[in-house]
């Protein structure tokens, strides 16, 4: 498990982010639209998750409109914001600031994609929401970075993430 603060209070969860060199988990998430996508469906793409515990905290939200921001001009790169909110709210907020670079998922129905990462917080007021971390994969699905962000308040290393796609 991760040790991580949330407020500056110690918290965990429930297992470690997979490792480096290793080939991504498989995945099924709900779109806003309430159908399904999994990794497979980008298969020759490198892929940005950007995993956190809801789009509804200002933090979590400045992470979808940096990476918005960030990867308007990448070739190849898709950037997929995890989080247990329901596709609605997602929506919602995507709708509201103009996001269109990046595509919001939702792992509300399962909860598995938080236990196959080890992002699921075990403890504490955010029991059972995702930590904030962040993994990259290169066109194969192997894991190329990743970042468990120490603090749930503190945004992740953008560009520490992104140069792991050159």
């Amino acid at each position: 498990m991760a040790e991580i603060t949330l407020g500056g209070n110690a918290t965990k969860t429930i297992g470690q982010l997979p490792e480096i060199g290793a080939t991504a988990p498989d995945f099924t998430l709900t779109k806003n639209d309430m159908s399904s996508v999994s990794l497979a469906d980008y298969k020759g793409k490198r892929v940005v998750l950007n995993i956190f515990p809801s789009i509804d905290t200002g933090v979590c939200a400045q992470s979808v409109r940096t990476f918005n921001e960030k990867v308007a001009g990448l070739d190849n790169t898709e950037v997929l914001c995890v989080s247990r909110d329901l596709p609605f709210a997602q929506a919602r907020f995507c709708a509201a600031e103009g996001i269109k670079n990046v595509h919001t998922l939702s792992d509300f129905n399962t909860g598995a994609f938080g236990q196959d990462y080890g992002v699921t917080i075990e403890d504490g007021a955010f029991a059972g929401l995702h930590s904030r971390a962040i993994v990259v994969l290169d066109e194969a699905g192997k894991i190329v970075y990743t970042e468990q962000v120490p603090e749930v308040g503190q945004e992740p290393q953008y560009d520490g993430a992104l140069s792991a796609l050159k």
